[in-house]
């Protein structure tokens, strides 16, 4: 798929009506989701064939370019039931199997489910300090091959060192400078627009045992919603 048929479909996915604060729920825009996925396939081949779980996958947009990437197996995992409905509609809309789960990122199991690449656009950390490492640590426990995720440009030399240090990377490249076009989201945005500097990571995990692919202790209740 052309990256300009892959930006021209994302961008008639359904977005957020009623964003959450709490969640710092904002919607990933076609121009940097496609570009996202598009790099992580053809300059990494971590998608096409490959089990991609998307972290906090609000309205479905990564997980939907992954699946239209020719994924073998696509999984979206949020927190937030209305996201998740929306998710649901967007990969029915384009006919596309989505398997879609309900829970805490820091809970997660996925249950013997072995997953290659993880992709997300997980909180910056304004809302709930820490967040952002939360995503990071979870997904370099899960993935096997890489991990690709944005965040804000100002965090790059303290999440570069995190993740190296704590959280099972042994490397952490930031690929690309993007320009994030924030438009007024909630009440207390007091611009029409705002573009943030945001930085397009690619973390590589540490080798490790099969059976260590999900957090041990956890044993949580998954909501499960299929796209049949």
């Amino acid at each position: 798929m052309k990256l300009k048929q892959l930006e021209g479909l994302l961008g008639d996915l359904q977005q957020f009506s009623r964003p959450k604060v709490e969640l710092e729920q904002y919607a990933t825009g076609p121009h940097i989701a496609s570009r996202m996925l598009y790099t992580a396939e053809n300059s990494f081949d971590d998608i096409t064939g490959k089990v991609v779980a998307d972290f906090g996958c609000g309205c479905g947009t990564l997980a939907v370019a992954s699946s239209l990437l020719d994924a073998e197996h696509v999984v979206g995992i949020d927190i937030d039931p209305q996201s998740l409905e929306l998710a649901q509609e967007n990969a029915a809309d384009l006919e596309l199997d989505i398997d879609l789960i309900q829970c805490d990122i820091k809970n997660l199991n996925l249950r013997g489910l072995l997953v290659d690449t993880v992709v997300m656009n997980p909180p910056f950390g304004t809302s709930r300090k820490g967040a952002d490492m939360e995503f990071i640590s979870m997904g370099l426990k899960v993935a096997s091959h890489a991990v690709y995720s944005l965040h804000k440009t100002s965090t790059r030399e303290h999440i570069k060192k995190v993740a190296l240090r704590n959280c099972n990377a042994i490397s952490a490249e930031v690929l690309c400078e993007l320009r994030y076009n924030l438009p007024q989201t909630y009440k207390f945005h007091k611009q029409k627009e705002v573009d943030i500097a945001v930085d397009f990571w690619r973390f590589v995990p540490r080798a490790r045992d099969e059976g260590s692919t999900a957090c041990s202790g956890t044993n949580i209740k998954q909501r499960r919603m299929h796209h049949q």
